[in-house]
């Protein structure tokens, strides 16, 4: 079906593309255009010509036959400006296009270097409409330097109206490409290659390391019996998220399988285990088109970044365009596409995700060019993300929905990569009983406080009281859950949502890896629960430190609250990383389960607050609401902040964790990094073995 559809939109857009595509053929012995724009639009020129003859030569099969090196050159000829040294030197880095072009004229057309990037997955999926219009964008704006240097403003205006006038193309596609099971270009490469020739991965258009290569070659060696296993793992999870929510499965009919390329072997096993669960598998690649990129990260499957200094430069390009009159227009569009594809909506059952770990930690360097959000612009993102979260909750409520996340290492953790991943395997499957029994005894302690106070230890300089929710019936209810695997693979932690009022003091972190991003120092305070005051050591300016924070912590808003507070139990985990020195290298997933963590934003039961949850002891968890959340009785948009960042404190960074009760007595649950509670002392056996 969706072959059709593409042979369909090329024969209506047929003619503005060969028009399109012979301009820009013509503009490669053209030398209208003066110094220094001249190598920038000759440059861009010659790849736009290269994505044609891709295009075409994808259209008639040309590569079934290519040979791995083929493919390969093929790639990195694709990718070769924007991989690592290279893109420091190429007009998709901002500083290299400001020193080249000037102020203000090298950011915008670095903007546009990374928008026809774009070109290549299009060129893969067939989608001319997308092709045509960028490189029209590219035609207006070099027609314009032929008459001489542009005013600047008359080319935002360009960018503006093609950002305005074709987002009702591109918004509504992304949605139906998150719902619509038919749109199925991944889902058909996985299904039906030969997973054991690895020639399969360069049909996603993705660029494709020794990582995707590797990670596939390890996974066709392994029996069938352990890649079931490891799927049934990832879907079974999936299932019991449901099942533990009191939420019915069969009423819905499609689950979005997120994932990085490499891992097809376990993700076919899950699309036909999903598939006997009633859902059809949904699989769509992370955003290209700037209007669907998001500063807090892309859904959607991908491989390693060519560069991730090119993605972070690159994360808030929308400042080139954003303003009110914009967002107005992209609520209306975001809202009539949900409309449109409200059927599909109402049967999607939510994101299942395959993380990875392994890479070398990325610390960003600034960029003095990149284009960065202002003020006004950062509350008009802000005001987007909350009221786009409330029309996604209109068609696809919270409370009818669910997720499961797992991670897999990947080989650029090193020459050890077959024995981590055979103990992540390990950690993913521990014994989940088992934990739920010592974590059953955290909680009946915890239950019995009304807050708890966290200490570090050494040079960390944690200090913060964390207050707790009340209890009207201890008998049938508890403030924190009992987390055993199911949506959140391994097992290991129990949470709450805290009260806000009288959570103050300071958490701080030596080192940590939050959603891609290394910090070192981190640093926030907080008074009645809410971020006060924030730093880190990442830059030598304590204005870099903080603009860094506010955006890729704080999401641009002011301030967040405290959402969750939780204890991980996962010592196994914890002594793993310790064995293979991975530690920073470990996803958030698993290193929130390996000490005390503390998430920023939303609390961990937002927007299904009234859906009853129970503890496997048959108890209530009453503590889902804070003051924040609570609003959405009055003004749904005071109550959410689209974001939810954990961040923890290892075990070897730990003074203690004491339970303050309500008679002014004091419970430790850990002293010196180690478990003391009594019933839990098993707890700490990793540690000693």
């Amino acid at each position: 079906m969706e072959k059709e559809m593409w042979k369909q939109e090329y024969e209506e857009i047929r003619e503005r593309y060969e028009l399109s595509m012979e301009r820009v053929r013509a503009m490669r012995s053209e030398t209208s255009v003066a110094a220094p724009f001249y190598d920038y639009f000759q440059r861009v020129a010659e790849f736009i010509g290269q994505i044609e003859e891709l295009t075409e030569q994808l259209q008639r099969d040309a590569f079934a036959g290519a040979s791995l090196e083929e493919l390969k050159e093929l790639n990195r000829t694709l990718y070769a400006d924007v991989v690592q040294d290279a893109y420091e030197e190429s007009y998709a880095c901002p500083d290299t296009a400001v020193r080249r072009l000037g102020e203000g004229y090298g950011q915008l057309l670095s903007f546009l270097y990374t928008e026809v990037r774009g070109m290549i997955i299009w060129a893969y999926e067939q989608r001319f409409t997308d092709l045509t219009v960028v490189t029209e964008l590219f035609i207006e704006i070099y027609n314009a330097f032929e008459q001489g240097t542009p005013e600047l403003s008359g080319l935002k205006e360009m960018v503006y109206w093609y950002i305005s006038d074709y987002c009702d193309v591109w918004i509504p596609y992304r949605i139906r490409e998150q719902l619509d099971p038919s749109l199925s270009f991944a889902k058909d490469i996985i299904c039906q290659a030969d997973l054991a020739d690895v020639r399969y991965l360069y049909r996603f258009g993705e660029y494709i390391t020794e990582n995707e290569l590797e990670m596939s070659r390890f996974l066709a060696g392994l029996p069938q019996e352990e890649i079931e296993a490891m799927a049934s793992t990832f879907t079974e999870g999936y299932r019991m998220g449901f099942v533990n929510a009191g939420i019915d499965l069969s009423r819905k009919k499609t689950v979005n399988i997120r994932y990085s390329l490499g891992f097809e072997r376990i993700v076919r096993a899950a699309i036909e285990q999903f598939k006997t669960m009633g859902l059809e598998s949904i699989i769509y690649r992370e955003a290209r088109h700037s209007i669907n990129r998001r500063p807090q990260g892309n859904p959607g499957y991908q491989s390693t970044a060519s560069s991730k200094q090119y993605l972070y430069d690159h994360r808030e390009d929308s400042a080139l365009y954003l303003d009110s009159r914009l967002v107005e227009r992209r609520l209306s569009v975001l809202k009539a596409a949900y409309e449109e594809h409200k059927e599909l909506a109402a049967v999607h059952a939510g994101p299942a995700v395959m993380e990875i770990f392994g890479e070398l930690p990325f610390l960003p360097e600034s960029s003095p060019a990149a284009l960065k959000l202002g003020r006004k612009q950062q509350e008009l993102n802000v005001r987007y993300s909350s009221a786009s979260g409330q029309i996604v909750n209109t068609y696809i409520p919270g409370d009818e929905r669910s997720f499961t996340i797992i991670a897999y290492p990947i080989p650029e953790i090193g020459e050890q990569f077959p024995e981590i991943f055979a103990e992540t395997v390990k950690l993913n499957t521990l014994d989940y009983h088992l934990y739920q029994e010592l974590q059953q005894k955290l909680i009946d302690a915890l239950d019995e406080g009304e807050s708890v106070y966290i200490e570090g230890s050494g040079s960390n300089r944690t200090a913060l009281t964390v207050c707790l929710g009340t209890l009207t019936d201890a008998e049938k209810e508890s403030l924190f859950e009992n987390c055993v695997a199911d949506v959140n693979i391994p097992v290991g932690e129990v949470f709450t949502s805290p009260r806000l009022a009288g959570t103050n003091g300071t958490l701080h972190v030596s080192e940590v890896y939050l959603n891609e991003l290394k910090y070192l120092d981190l640093e926030l305070t907080f008074e009645n629960g809410r971020v006060t005051a924030y730093t880190c050591g990442n830059f030598a300016s304590e204005e870099e430190n903080r603009d860094y924070i506010k955006t890729n912590l704080l999401f641009n808003h002011e301030t967040l609250p405290l959402g969750e507070f939780a204890i991980g139990t996962n010592t196994t985990a914890y002594m793993a990383a310790k064995k293979y020195q991975i530690g920073p290298r470990l996803p958030i997933l698993i290193a929130e389960k390996m000490g005390p963590h503390f998430a920023i934003g939303d609390t961990c039961f937002s927007w299904s607050e009234e859906t009853p949850t129970y503890n496997p002891d048959g108890k209530r968890i009453v503590a889902k609401d804070n003051e924040c959340s609570i609003l959405r009785k009055e003004d749904v948009s005071k109550a959410y902040f689209n974001c939810h960042t954990d961040i923890t404190i290892p075990y070897d960074e730990l003074g203690c964790i004491r339970v303050n009760r309500r008679d002014g007595s004091t419970c430790s649950i850990i002293e010196g990094g180690r478990f003391v509670l009594p019933g839990t002392e098993a707890l700490n056996e990793p540690f000693d073995a």
